[in-house]
Formats: structure tokens, C-alpha cells, sequence
């Protein structure tokens, strides 16, 4: 099952959820923080696109001179989408293939905008919660100023579109003990949607 949402909309608690309920899970942003450590392919990617001036001085990739460039720049985050999109993509499959589980959740933030793993899932499932919530909690987690959540909500599909392609939905607009039935529903419609096909 794919999960996706805005930035912000608490796509990492609903995983975290899901796993404790024995889903396998695998987050597209870690597997993109693994393959991007020095001496993995992703980092040598990222070095022969951009030359050592992403670099921190103890060699690892800046991420945050990243960050900054690809929201402010459409040309250089296509670059660098270029450049790591097909090594994280080849390691989430690897590691899908792994799974013993009835069913797995796939975390991708941009599942819908940039489409390179949707072929891998079955059903999409956002994660939901008004704009407002989205940018107070950004802004309390980050410490980034409200107008950089928006420039980076800006980049990510609207709100409307995302429900509208959305197969099942969280809404994670209240606390974070309201998440747990609503995973839980979806956790036995999974397992059984998951039986089905293997019969």
C-alpha cells in the first residue's frame, strides 16, 4: 500500500502504526538517506551532478544546501531527482521483495507527484489534515518560517488533487490517539484485501 501526504500531515506516526501492528514498512526518504551516505551509490551520484561543493567538510552530502536549492530551483530538483530517483527506486523494490508479510506499506511523500514507485503499489493512502495544521506543525518540528513550508507545499500536489486520487484516507487532523482506530480499520481491510488475492 502506498502512503503519501503533505509535508507535515504525520505520514511517519501512521507508519510507525502500521508497523506496530506487524505491516512490514518501508520509508522512500530513509532509504534515500541510506543510499546517499558517503560510499554508497547515491552520494557518488549526487557528487558527479553537483561536484563537491554539496559537500559538508567531513564528507557527507549537505542536505540542507540541497534542500534550499531544489525548492527554490525547478531545474536543479529535476537534476537531482535525475540523479537519485533510480537508486532509491531500485532499492525500495529490493527491499519490497524482501517482505515475508500479508501486505507492506510503502512511505513515498511524492508517491503521486513524481509517480516512479506508483506501479508498485496497490492502493494509495493519504495521509490528510488542513493546510493550516500542516505548516503549525512544520514550523513547530523544523523551525522553519511559515513562508518556507509554503514554497515547499508549494512543489507537492494540492491538497484536493491528493484526496482525489487517494483509494483510503487518514484523517490526521486531531490527535494522535485518534490515528490508532483508523489504522487499525485499515490494517483488517488490508489483511483481508491481501488474502483475497492470494487465494
Amino acid at each position: 500500500m502506498g502512503l503519501t501526504g503533505g509535508i507535515g500531515s504525520g505520514k511517519s506516526e501512521v507508519a510507525k502504526a502500521f508497523a506496530d501492528l506487524g505491516a512490514d514498512v518501508v520509508d522512500a526518504d530513509a532509504v534515500a538517506h541510506a543510499v546517499s551516505a558517503p560510499e554508497e551509490a547515491g552520494h557518488t551520484a549526487v557528487v558527479d551532478a553537483f561536484g563537491t561543493e554539496c559537500l559538508q567538510p567531513d564528507g557527507a552530502i549537505d542536505r540542507s544546501w540541497l534542500r534550499e536549492r531544489a525548492f527554490a530551483d525547478p531545474v536543479f530538483r529535476d537534476r537531482l531527482e535525475r540523479a537519485l530517483h533510480p537508486i532509491i527506486i531500485a532499492k525500495v523494490r529490493e527491499t519490497i521483495e524482501a517482505w515475508r508479510g500479508i501486505y507492506g506499506i510503502l512511505v513515498v511523500p511524492l508517491l503521486l507527484e513524481r509517480g516512479g514507485l506508483i506501479s508498485s503499489v496497490a492502493r494509495v493512502l493519504v495521509v490528510d489534515c488542513p493546510e493550516d495544521l500542516q505548516i503549525r506543525r512544520v514550523v513547530l518540528r523544523s523551525g522553519l518560517l511559515p513562508s518556507a513550508v509554503r514554497a515547499i507545499m508549494a512543489t507537492q500536489m494540492s491538497r484536493a488533487e491528493r484526496l482525489a486520487r487517494a483509494d483510503d484516507v487518514i484523517d490526521n487532523s486531531g490527535t494522535q490517539a485518534a490515528i490508532k482506530p483508523q489504522v487499525e480499520t485499515l490494517d483488517r481491510r488490508y489483511r483481508e484485501l491481501a488474502a483475497a488475492t492470494r487465494t
